[in-house]
């Protein structure tokens, strides 16, 4: 079970000190939601996020980002159970012993990204980010990117559609859908994962110049146990090449790829 944000109040009925935390309800807009909002605030009342000591949000990921972005200055921790379809961030949806769970919770802390963008025409942009900051290519020609930490040039020039960076709690979002890796909540770091990286075609990497040589392409199997042509088509995507040397002092003129 996760809670993220600041510690929550103990309750009194684990420690005998202290008192239950008033919890708010918030809920995205399908019936299904809607309908579990209203059971969970008749059986443990409910008050105003505004007065909240525990905020329980039901929906998706993305309902509980919205939420963390609505109640950010307030620094209520949020608990979240999926009332959505994914819900990487969520706990599983359970209506009893909800004060008891929430007690127990695992707090998580999430510090947010802070973009700040400057346009072409001089004008800056300023926004706040749980999951991640992208870059993203406007024209239909490849975006040339230079990329730099603190203040230290890492990648002089990537080709590409763009470039992203997620939190941990970003990482199984649009991160992981650019083939970017997943990090585990609470950890320290950041990922910076390129969108569409260009790379060269498979038949653009002949022989070099000085190096009198033929070169050969051929298909691949996928595995051993593939079928020979024509009965199996399960062949690689890329090729591989085979080179043949007339001088054997020359450098080898091809590369394999896998």
């Amino acid at each position: 079970m996760t809670t993220l944000t600041p510690p929550i109040p103990q309750a009194s009925a684990r420690n005998g000190v202290g008192h239950l935390p008033a919890l708010a309800f918030v809920a995205t807009e399908t019936a299904e939601a809607q309908a579990s909002k209203d059971r969970l605030c008749e059986r443990y009342g409910c008050v105003a996020p505004e007065k909240a000591d525990v905020i329980v949000a039901l929906g998706g990921d993305g309902f509980l980002l919205e939420t963390l972005h609505a109640y950010l200055e307030r620094e209520v921790p949020v608990y979240g159970m999926n009332r959505g379809s994914v819900g990487f961030l969520l706990n599983n949806y359970c209506e009893d012993g909800l004060q008891d769970r929430i007690a127990r919770t695992q707090r998580v802390f999430l510090n947010p990204l802070r973009m700040v963008a400057r346009t072409a025409d001089g004008l800056m942009h300023q926004g706040l980010a749980f999951n991640e900051v992208s870059l993203l290519r406007e024209t239909r020609q490849a975006a040339k990117l230079r990329i730099s930490v603190d203040g230290v040039v890492r990648l002089p020039e990537l080709t590409c559609d763009g470039a992203l960076v997620s939190t941990p709690a970003g990482s199984t979002a649009y991160n992981l859908s650019a083939h970017g890796p997943i990090l585990p909540l609470g950890a320290d770091i950041l990922a910076l994962t390129p969108i569409s990286a260009f790379r060269p075609a498979a038949g653009a990497a002949p022989c070099c110049p000085t190096a009198p040589a033929s070169c050969s392409r051929r298909w691949r199997p996928r595995s051993a146990r593939s079928a020979p042509w024509p009965t199996s088509r399960r062949y690689a995507t890329s090729p591989a090449w085979r080179c043949s040397r007339t001088a054997p002092s020359a450098p080898p003129c091809c590369s394999t790829r896998s």
